[in-house]
């Protein structure tokens, strides 16, 4: 602000990093390896979603969501390791023959542990001697219990990150599944504006209300200013 108290500008401070003080009425910013700075009375705006648990901070509407995140990435990274892998890495080697020296038994598993990629699947060395009646025996994991869901997975995280931020999936470049349609775009538009960011830009102008003067205007959404097509 200037010397008569007018704002200059508006600046937004990483909600990451920000904490109220004993008295609700401070704030402070305190990041690891940096002094903790307090804010002057007055000077932060926060915009608050309900919280039935506590009235301090409030609660981000994506927060149920963040396992489901969570879930996708983690269905990302085995998928991608298992590409790394080769897949053909991963597999249980069972030697039954009783006649195989120290050396070559030594051999097999650096030539082993030098295959194998990024980790998703771990080779597996078995020396029985005299345990079966064929010598050699090569087993692919992918051939046994590789069932990862992948697909499955992916779709059912999918979903969850679409209801927890309410957004139409053709909105967000998601593709149909086999013989279905997610409907007009168009409509979705609308309703999606009308519902989801018309309260938010609602929320934001909180901040005129704070300020006493109109700093936030939103431009009109296009869509709603055009007759639907039928």
């Amino acid at each position: 602000s200037n010397m008569l108290g007018e704002p200059l500008k508006l600046r937004h401070a990483l909600a990451k990093y920000m904490r109220r003080g004993s008295d609700l009425e401070s704030w402070w910013y305190v990041q690891d390896g940096k002094d903790a700075f307090q804010f002057r009375p007055g000077k932060v705006c926060h915009l608050m979603n309900p919280d039935i648990n506590q009235e301090i901070y409030g609660m981000p509407e994506y927060l149920g969501a963040l396992l489901s995140a969570s879930l996708s990435h983690s269905a990302d990274m085995f998928r991608k390791l298992y590409y790394d892998n080769g897949s053909h890495a991963g597999c249980i080697i069972y030697i039954g023959a009783a006649q195989v020296n120290r050396e070559s038994m030594d051999s097999l598993k650096e030539t082993l542990q030098g295959a194998r990629g990024g980790g998703a699947f771990k080779n597996v060395l078995i020396h029985a001697p005299n345990g079966g009646k064929e010598g050699v025996q090569i087993l692919p994991f992918q051939q046994i219990t590789a069932k990862d869901e992948f697909m499955n997975v992916k779709a059912a995280s999918r979903d969850d990150v679409l209801a927890a931020h309410r957004v139409p999936p053709q909105l967000m470049g998601a593709m149909p599944g086999e013989k279905s349609a997610f409907g007009d775009v168009e409509k979705a538009a609308r309703v999606y504006a009308i519902n989801e960011l018309m309260p938010v830009m609602e929320a934001m102008k909180h901040i005129n209300d704070w300020l006493g003067e109109e700093v936030i205007r939103f431009n009109p959404y296009a869509l709603l200013d055009t007759q639907p097509t039928s």
